[in-house]
């Protein structure tokens, strides 16, 4: 995925595997990213990204979340409630999440 944001013209900042939820919150307030993209394949989605959108709202970091990876469908309209744009689940074409994130991504300094 990250090759394929890259070769559609992003800047992409992997942060690796086994990143805490504050590591990440962190790691997008430093690098002063748009998109958080979060691929969780172990069924910790509920348990992680709920914690991730909180640091977001305390620290007031203005970030597109989405997600992928293993996620049932009772889990996604909680995960969009708590603020989670989209969850893109296995089998999710590169093309369209890529044209997801442009759409949904303001420009930096425009409103």
């Amino acid at each position: 995925m990250a090759r394929a944001l890259r070769d559609a013209g992003m800047e992409v900042v992997y942060t690796g595997i086994r990143q805490t939820p504050d590591q990440i919150v962190e790691a997008a307030i430093q690098e002063d990213v748009d998109v958080i993209g979060l691929s969780i394949l172990s069924g910790a989605h509920m348990h992680l990204i709920p914690r991730i959108m909180e640091l977001l709202r305390e620290k007031r970091a203005d970030v597109l979340v989405i997600c992928g990876g293993i996620t049932p469908k009772e889990d996604v309209s909680h995960l969009k409630e708590i603020g989670v744009r989209e969850v893109f689940g296995p089998g999710a074409r590169t093309d369209d999440i890529i044209k997801f994130i442009k759409n949904n991504v303001r420009a930096k300094g425009s409103s």
